[in-house]
């Protein structure tokens, strides 16, 4: 929390968020991860373990859970928005793709004040788009998954994996604020 409350100072930017993103993404566990914390996902066909995050719009991470694959993301973010909420007290909006739909977003507002904007595609998209704002997050699951250890979920515990997202953020957050100022002309 220190290091992003710096890496937020560094940029200009209030040492607490005021809005976020949240996704999910699939991976592929190893042979060690038990039963009881792998499912399938089968919207990506993959038999492992779902990383839900949270991340400011400078894509510094506010929270993280660690789930089986079939866990849904409306479930998941039930949980992990009430954790981000109550830790991030100035938090007033957080950008959700078309998975958060339905009660959650006036549970949301009810519960937390929190402001839950779903990004949705158009009809007339094809392919793999990044839709506004959601970029942020898909920029954080890149920078895991250089990570050669998050590029396959190897822990036994989720709390592990967790932890090992957490690790990955902090080498991140390090490097920028070990970077140089650019000189101004």
């Amino acid at each position: 929390d220190r290091l992003r409350a710096r890496v937020r100072e560094k940029l200009g930017r209030g040492v607490e968020p005021t809005a976020g993103v949240i996704d999910s993404q699939s991976v592929k566990a190893d042979a060690v991860v038990g039963a009881d914390s792998r499912g399938f996902d089968g919207g990506k066909l993959i038999n492992g373990r779902k990383r839900h995050v949270v991340v400011d719009t400078l894509g510094l991470l506010l929270g993280v859970m660690v789930t089986a694959a079939d866990t849904g993301d409306r479930t998941a973010a039930h949980v992990l928005l009430r954790q981000v909420a109550d830790t991030h007290h100035q938090l007033e909006l957080v950008w959700a793709d078309g998975g958060c739909t339905g009660s959650l977003v006036a549970h949301c507002l009810t519960m937390f004040a929190l402001v839950l904007a779903i990004v949705k595609r158009s009809d007339d998209m094809r392919g793999f788009v990044v839709l506004p704002k959601r970029w942020i997050v898909e920029r954080l699951f890149a920078h895991l998954m250089r990570t050669r250890r998050l590029a396959r979920d190897y822990e036994r515990r989720t709390t592990s994996a967790e932890a090992m997202i957490y690790w990955s953020m902090i080498l991140l957050m390090t490097r920028r604020l070990a970077r140089p100022h650019p000189q101004r002309a």
